[in-house]
C-alpha cells in the first residue's frame, strides 16, 4: 500500500495489520498451549484460540465490506518481535514446566496489550469516520481482549506464579 493519505487509509491500514498481528498471535498461542502442562492455562490458551480466530473473522468481514480496502496485506512487524519473544521465552527455553507457565502468560498478555492498543485505535478511527457498523464490534472485541487479559492475570496470581515460586 502506498503511503496513507487520510483517516480513511489509516483506518484500513489499521485493520490490516490487527489481521496479521492476529494471524501470527494465534499460530504462537496455539505453540505455547501446546508446550503447557498446567490444565487451567492450557485450556485459557485454547480458549484465546478461538477468540483470535473470530476477532480475525470479524476484522476480515468488516475489511471486504469497505470500498476503500484493497487486497494488499500488511505484515505486522509489532507482533512479529512479540512473537520472537514468546518463542525464545516459552518455546525454545530448557525450563521448568511452572517457569514456563508464568513466561507463556507474560508473554500471552503482552501481545494481548498490543491488540488492546491496535484495535483502541481502530475504533477510534472508526468513530472518527462515522463507521458506525464498525464501532460495535471493535468495542467488543477489545472487552474480549481485557476479559481474557483479566483471566490471564487471576491465573497467574491464585496459582501459576505460586506454583513457579517453589521452585525457588
Amino acid at each position: 500500500m502506498s503511503a496513507p493519505q487520510n483517516l480513511t487509509d489509516l483506518y484500513v491500514e489499521e485493520l490490516k495489520d490487527l489481521v496479521s498481528a492476529n494471524d501470527q498471535m494465534n499460530k504462537m498461542v496455539k505453540q505455547m498451549a501446546s508446550k503447557i502442562d498446567d490444565k487451567d492455562l492450557s485450556e485459557m490458551l485454547d480458549d484465546a484460540v478461538a477468540g483470535i480466530e473470530e476477532h480475525s473473522k470479524t476484522l476480515r468481514d468488516m475489511l471486504s465490506g469497505m470500498e476503500e480496502a484493497d487486497k494488499s496485506k500488511e505484515h505486522c512487524k509489532g507482533m512479529e518481535g512479540l512473537v520472537k519473544e514468546a518463542k525464545a521465552h516459552v518455546i525454545d527455553e530448557d525450563i521448568s514446566d511452572e517457569v514456563r507457565a508464568v513466561a507463556a502468560i507474560a508473554q500471552y498478555q503482552r501481545m494481548s496489550h498490543y491488540g488492546i492498543a491496535g484495535f483502541g485505535t481502530a475504533k477510534a478511527f472508526a468513530e472518527a469516520l462515522g463507521r458506525d457498523d464498525h464501532i460495535a464490534k471493535l468495542d467488543e472485541i477489545v472487552d474480549d481482549i481485557y476479559g481474557a487479559d483479566d483471566f490471564a492475570s487471576e491465573l497467574a496470581e491464585r496459582s501459576v506464579n505460586l506454583a513457579a515460586k517453589q521452585g525457588d
